[in-house]
């Protein structure tokens, strides 16, 4: 009888220890190392897609930049509509593999194809990274789904905690590999060796990207698939049929709504905040500050401009994935027992008040602190939309709510990138306000006025976008800082670009507050 009794107990407990099993932990290996490549290249794009001041980047417009956002926001968050769906119906394994494949080869594509000259800068760049956007769109339902696979409702709130901390320790690196890599592509052996900032040293640096996320076909290997719920007969037109179906709840749509105005101003953060910054943003004390370090890690944290010696954006920006690292797992515990739609709103509020700080200086000790803002406000909604969708999904369509997850994402950012492309390329580009400048009030310019038109700018003044802040400080006898300070207290580019989207977050606010107390009386939406 003794031993009956004690065999069983010593079976169960440990399981009942055990909260997360490893397949909970190797879905989070996966997606840090996919995150670690998708961020080594995101935190650069912005200033290798329009910075004019980059010798080795493509130098498109601000609207031309803000298009590529767009639409690679379109693909990259809409397309999950679809493929949540899909990742139900064929088996999150299954998709991950097609989706990590897919990833890899949009990494090549963009470290190779602008080598193409039968393509613009444009469309290389344009089409390679279309190509990665559609394996993320893959990508993140089955990783998503299969976690969600792996949750119940008591553990939730923290796994997804850990899952959002997980998705930052592969930023957070992220932030930093680039500046490393730049460097070090002037120590590689044969083709590979590229000056920093050069056309081959960013080739490499993408190259790079390609290498993490081949890291994932060996980790995927291992995992262990889990069943979906969902029909595994359906035709990809039924699956498709049953996903527009299932959006079409107004309900639904209302919240989809809400938090599409919300992601419109949070992803100005990592897309409009770099060029901002490396225009604006004054981290020479700071930069002093770090003197004392040794040679390697100070080159690695600081770079030389025309302005000085600078902290570079993505090294500034890292701060958002550092205070979320070290916050979220216990703001997830903090929260576990709040509405999820209460938690999200609380966090909307401390996210606009982080874009308005964040966007109001040129200091970058109170960005820094606007950036802790932020990212409170960010620990508090980015996992509990995940969790919100996860709650309310009905039996065997996990995958596909998580995907639906993605479309506020997709729309904000799509009409947020189209928004900052034409704000930021008429009141916030420096070059762009220093040809303004010559044009307007020098005799250089001769009171050319400037009618919107970039291009016809240059032309008339016969200065390009990328010598302007050189011809500007040749005209007015100014060194790069005073000239600066001179383009930021005549045009104000931090009132006329963050205030718009400062009052976007808080009209979000507001409309989720009511639907907050509108969803206590619908059982199925009340989470």
């Amino acid at each position: 009888m003794a031993e009956s009794t004690v065999e069983p107990l010593t079976q169960v407990a440990p399981e009942r220890k055990r909260v997360f099993g490893r397949s909970f932990w190797t879905l989070n290996t996966i997606e840090m190392w996919e995150r670690l490549a998708y961020y080594n290249l995101r935190v650069m794009a912005p200033i290798y897609i329009m910075q004019a001041d980059n010798p080795g980047g493509l130098h498109l417009t601000a609207a031309e930049k803000g298009s590529i956002y767009a639409w690679w926001a379109a693909f990259q968050s809409l397309l999950p509509i679809v493929t949540g769906g899909f990742a139900d119906r064929f088996g999150y394994k299954r998709t991950l593999g097609f989706s990590i494949t897919l990833m890899m080869i949009g990494y090549l594509l963009i470290a190779f194809m602008r080598d193409l000259s039968f393509l613009s800068n444009y469309w290389s760049f344009f089409l390679a990274v279309m190509t990665l956007a559609t394996g993320t769109a893959f990508f993140k339902p089955s990783i998503q789904g299969s976690l969600a696979h792996n949750l119940t409702k008591e553990n939730s709130s923290v796994g997804w905690g850990i899952f959002y901390w997980v998705v930052n320790v592969g930023a957070f690196i992220g932030h930093y590999l680039p500046s490393i890599l730049l460097t070090l592509s002037a120590a590689l052996p044969g083709v590979l060796q590229a000056e920093p900032n050069s056309k081959e040293a960013w080739r490499n640096l993408f190259l790079a990207s390609a290498v993490f996320t081949s890291f994932n076909l060996l980790l995927l290997i291992t995992l262990k698939d889990v069943p979906s719920g969902a029909s595994k007969t359906e035709s990809v037109w039924q699956v498709l049929k049953r996903t527009l179906t299932n959006i079409m709840e107004p309900r639904l749509l209302a919240w989809m709504a809400i938090m599409s105005c919300f992601w419109l101003m949070m992803f100005q953060l990592w897309d409009l905040q770099p060029n901002f910054i490396a225009d604006w943003v004054d981290s020479g004390p700071m930069a002093a500050a770090l003197t004392w370090l040794p040679d390697p890690v100070y080159r690695a944290l600081v770079e030389q401009t025309p302005r000085g010696p600078m902290i570079p954006q993505q090294v500034i920006l890292s701060a958002n994935a550092f205070f979320i690292i070290l916050g979220v797992i216990g703001v997830a515990w903090l929260t576990r027992r709040m509405r999820t739609l209460s938690a999200m709103l609380i966090g909307m509020l401390l996210a606009t008040a982080g874009v308005l700080i964040a966007g109001w200086t040129a200091s970058a000790y109170i960005l820094i602190f606007g950036i802790l803002f932020f990212s409170l406000g960010e620990m508090m909604t980015g996992p509990k939309k995940s969790e919100y969708l996860a709650l309310i999904a009905p039996p065997g369509k996990k995958g596909l709510y998580l995907g639906y997850v993605n479309i506020p994402v997709g729309v904000g950012v799509y009409a947020g990138s189209k928004i900052a492309g034409y704000v930021y390329g008429h009141y916030g580009e420096k070059a762009v306000l220093a040809l303004k400048y010559l044009a307007e009030k020098t005799p250089f310019g001769q009171a050319a006025g400037w009618n919107g038109d970039v291009t016809a700018l240059e032309s008339v003044l016969g200065v390009k976008r990328t010598e302007a802040m050189i011809k500007l400080q040749e005209v007015t006898g100014l060194d790069a800082v005073a000239a600066t300070q001179l383009l930021w207290d005549t045009y104000h580019p931090n009132v006329k670009v963050w205030v718009p989207f400062a009052l976007v977050g808080v009209v979000a606010a507001i409309a989720l507050w009511v639907f907050g107390r509108m969803a206590r009386r619908w059982a199925d939406m009340n989470a």
